[in-house]
């Protein structure tokens, strides 16, 4: 008896700390807290150019729709090859075969054939190229593409950026609140990040079958933004 009861004691002694670690550390505010959501932005030119190419087929028999894409996608592929696209920077996204039908009112589907669909999403990392490169794709049987998606390759220095100046416009807004309020900044109770993201300007690519004509992609500029929340105490 003796025995459970120690037991017991200690199991209650042992659940008082587990339960208080479980608890978040709230800060002691002496005066008025603030609460503020400030967002740092900078600008970079992106340097990859995500676009996704490929080729679909019709045909009458299922092996012949899949040989035909076969064929048209492997040319397509070359083409990358020649133009200096590494094999790391294509990957194939979808591939696909599918009946085709042709729908009659009051009658049931009638199978007319069979569709083929090989995609590859690529990167390109020399924009200035990419339409050129689009052309050639074209020319060699790529009848489907879709992008861009332009983005930057390695963000984290230009985010770090944006979080430094996050953390200073956070800063003045709060000594701006203070001054208002006949107040001062005392101490700087907690930060928290939303997180960073980019912001992509909205980029069709106008495809342009004519030899005469080459598509042509304007990185432009891209913003990239991080938001944090930050709580003051001000007396």
């Amino acid at each position: 008896m003796t025995i459970l009861k120690i037991a017991g004691a200690l199991l209650a002694a042992a659940a008082v700390p587990a339960a208080a670690a479980a608890q978040p550390v709230q800060a002691q505010v002496a005066g008025t807290r603030l609460d503020i959501v400030a967002t740092g932005e900078v600008s970079r030119v992106p340097d990859i150019a995500v676009i996704s190419a490929g080729v679909v087929t019709r045909s009458s028999t299922a092996s012949a729709a899949i040989d035909e894409n076969a064929r048209r996608m492997e040319r397509v592929r070359s083409a990358l090859k020649r133009a200096g696209v590494a094999d790391r920077d294509i990957q194939t996204s979808s591939l696909s075969l599918n009946p085709d039908y042709r729908y009659v009112e009051n009658q049931s589907p009638q199978l007319v054939g069979y569709q083929a669909t090989n995609m590859v999403s690529v990167n390109f990392r020399d924009i200035r190229n990419t339409g050129r490169i689009l052309d050639a794709l074209v020319a060699e049987g790529a009848n489907q593409i879709n992008g861009p998606t332009l983005t930057i390759d390695k963000p984290e220095a230009a985010l770090d950026e944006a979080r430094t100046k996050a953390i200073a416009n956070g800063r003045a807004r709060a000594d701006l609140y203070a001054r208002t309020l006949g107040m001062r900044v005392t101490r700087l109770l907690s930060v928290s990040e939303a997180g960073g993201f980019a912001v992509p300007p909205p980029m069709p690519v106008a495809m342009q079958a004519a030899r005469d004509a080459s598509s042509k992609i304007d990185p432009g500029e891209q913003q990239l933004q991080v938001s944090v929340t930050m709580s003051f105490e001000l007396q």
